[in-house]
């Protein structure tokens, strides 16, 4: 198959991810969905190799790339077979430390993050009450002389049990006392390692994916003042520009995801045989394929549409939205391809089509739902009134 432009972007970095990936077979990922275990000794690799350290910059241990490079890193770990989601969140959450946190904060936390040392995988915005409307947020952080009393609960928290620090998302003002609803919330940076069983307490929610999904608890959690992000109050606009990058990422996921399962269809419409000849040779079974490798194409220029405009200082936030509905959708179009072509053998294990449709189906929910996506570019970009 030609390459298109995308692939042809990073060949060396793409080709060093190829590599590590091949030593984590679809049989890894297969047994460790079977026990719902985590996949440490990937990430471990993933991050001990540099691979998830891209963007950080080189005086702090990283390679100091771009966006663009990241997502093509995360790219080839879906085409592989491999799930990047046990991992991307230490790329995009140390954004905001690295963006608006202080020179101290920077140089205790960023080398060991770049090394592999330290993990920021947990980031911690969602709860059960507010959803997407981060604004109504209402885990609540009291200033207590030179520390934070954190009190409140988040929801759909990824690797929680798995990460040194987390990224939190708070309220210090109540939203009624605030002008802008945006106003009165604070990042806080919590040591994972002293806070579980001292005010934080997490609980695994099993899911139809293996996420390492949780539910936090916080109750009177001490937080030290110092680990404050940026100036209080002003903590959602810090997390947005993190926004935009984690929706980019999850986008280059799914597009490796979208060639993976045509790269998996093609080669099975070749070999496999009925009726004296390779089911490839039906239209029936070509058109299918050729339109998942269309929708994927033109959702790929669109992620690296986004991409640019974000290394290039732009604020991307309707283009990281619309890079992400294209490709979540682009990704899913041909997940379902690709059980289709495969038959019965789609819902076997061992040709680990299923667990890859089941990872995939994830995006067109997480971490924005196509719904959303579409309200923002209808009141937004079209100026049509808002309709809630």
């Amino acid at each position: 198959m030609d390459m298109t432009a995308n692939e042809a972007s990073f060949p060396d970095l793409r080709e060093g991810v190829r590599r590590l990936c091949a030593q984590f077979p679809g049989s890894y990922w297969q047994e460790l969905d079977r026990d719902r275990r985590y996949p440490s000794e990937f990430v471990s690799t993933l991050a001990s190799e540099g691979w998830l350290s891209v963007l950080i910059p080189e005086e702090f241990g990283g390679s100091g790339l771009g966006l663009s490079a990241a997502a093509a890193v995360l790219e080839e770990v879906h085409r592989s077979g491999c799930n990047g989601g046990a991992a991307h969140a230490q790329m995009y959450t140390m954004g905001t430390l690295l963006r608006h946190g202080s020179p101290g904060q920077k140089a205790k936390y960023l080398p060991s993050i770049a090394s592999g040392d330290l993990r920021l995988q947990a980031f911690g915005v969602t709860e059960p009450t507010s959803g997407t409307d981060t604004t109504r947020i209402r885990t609540f952080a009291r200033r207590d002389g030179d520390h934070y009393l954190v009190n409140g609960q988040k929801i759909w928290i990824s690797r929680a049990e798995h990460s040194d620090l987390m990224v939190l998302l708070v309220r210090t003002t109540p939203r009624e006392e605030c002008a802008k609803p945006s106003d009165g919330i604070s990042v806080l940076l919590v040591d994972m390692r002293e806070a579980v069983g001292n005010g934080l307490t997490i609980r695994p929610i099993r899911t139809m994916l293996n996420h390492a999904t949780t539910e936090l608890f916080f109750d009177d959690l001490k937080v030290p003042a110092e680990n404050m992000i940026g100036e209080e109050g002003k903590g959602f606009r810090y997390i947005l520009s993190g926004m935009n990058a984690e929706r980019i990422l999850i986008a280059a996921e799914c597009i490796g995801d979208a060639r993976f399962f045509i790269d998996r269809a093609s080669a099975y419409a070749k070999e496999r045989s009925v009726f004296g000849r390779p089911i490839g040779q039906n239209q029936g079974i070509q058109f299918p394929i050729a339109r998942a490798y269309v929708q994927m194409t033109a959702a790929a220029k669109m992620v690296d549409h986004a991409a640019l405009l974000y290394d290039t200082g732009k604020q991307p936030g309707t283009e990281a939205n619309m890079a992400k509905m294209l490709a979540s959708e682009a990704s899913w179009f041909a997940a379902d391809m690709c059980v289709q072509i495969h038959g019965g053998f789609g819902f076997a294990e061992e040709y680990d089509i299923e667990r890859k449709f089941r990872e995939t189906r994830l995006y067109q929910v997480a971490p924005i739902s196509t719904n959303l996506i579409l309200s923002h570019v209808a009141t937004h970009v079209l100026g049509l009134p808002k309709s809630f």
